[in-house]
């Protein structure tokens, strides 16, 4: 296969975020390095963006839903720098702005807190956002009706700027295969951010297999084992290939979690393992 593109979810160096040995900009000649073909930040990693919406979130102040005049410089420095590499804004991750909270209040919150992810990703002009369902395990009818309508008015805001919203097989009810298809097929216009390894126990490829043909954007996470045992260089190749013959045509995002070791050796050991599978079909 040709036009290999390749990207990394910067969750992916979290350790390296959280010692200090890594920024946004930080991210971004790394990536370029790399040789990815687009940026793929985690809200933790625009950090003064991210310690907005926990200031926003400790005084529930869910009306001021907009960016203050300082971030949105920041954000023009990202984008500059992004710019000046050569690297477009793919998927924006973002964490705590889930749309179920039982508590209406902090679903207001999470609302405020989604809106301004939508105005930081038109700044960067990214092209996706992922905002996760949010909700308990159980996909119950009235989780489900706050789901859809909290999307569907997200989903309304984003295409005002282009953006696409993707849900995340996460978390909650939507790490469990037939509970995210109903979510997707009550959503029109919600995208699925294809996660090879956020399923419930006992289901991975059940969802792998009924949900590789909604992917619009990929991880590609490389666990020690999967549920059968098997290491990344058996299960991988599998997934990919799944994705493949779905129709999967879009950048090959890498989400690279090693308990212990070197986060850019394993990335690129993941890299490796798609780039082979892919060169093969």
């Amino acid at each position: 296969m040709t036009d290999i593109r390749l990207s990394v979810a910067s969750y992916s160096f979290h350790k390296l975020l959280e010692s200090g040995k890594q920024d946004m900009f930080k991210y971004i000649t790394d990536c370029k390095e790399l040789g990815c073909a687009q940026l793929d930040p985690w809200n933790e990693t625009l950090a003064p963006i991210f310690q907005g919406d926990e200031a926003l979130r400790l005084k529930k102040d869910y009306q001021k839903a907009s960016l203050s005049t300082a971030e949105v410089a920041y954000l023009k420095q990202v984008k500059a720098a992004a710019e000046k590499v050569g690297l477009p804004f793919g998927c924006i991750c973002v964490d705590s702005a889930h749309i179920y909270e039982q508590d209406p209040v902090d679903r207001q919150v999470n609302r405020a807190v989604a809106y301004r992810w939508l105005e930081a990703a038109q700044l960067l002009e990214a092209s996706q956002v992922r905002i996760d369902s949010g909700g308990p395990e159980e996909l119950t009818e009235d989780v489900l009706k706050v789901i859809v309508e909290g999307y569907r008015d997200v989903i309304t805001r984003a295409q005002e700027k282009n953006l696409e919203v993707i849900i995340e097989n996460h978390w909650g009810p939507s790490r469990h295969p037939q509970q995210l298809l109903r979510i997707l097929a009550a959503v029109k216009g919600l995208g699925l951010l294809f996660d090879s390894g956020n399923w419930a126990p006992g289901t991975q490829v059940k969802g792998w297999e009924l949900t590789s043909k909604f992917a619009r954007a990929v991880h590609i996470k490389a666990r020690p084992t999967d549920e059968q045992g098997k290491p990344p260089e058996v299960y991988l190749p599998i997934v990919i290939r799944l994705l493949v013959q779905a129709g999967y045509r879009g950048t090959w995002g890498v989400e690279s979690v090693p308990k212990e070791g070197d986060e850019f050796i394993h990335l690129k050991w993941v890299f490796g393992i798609i780039t082979q599978t892919l060169n093969t079909l």
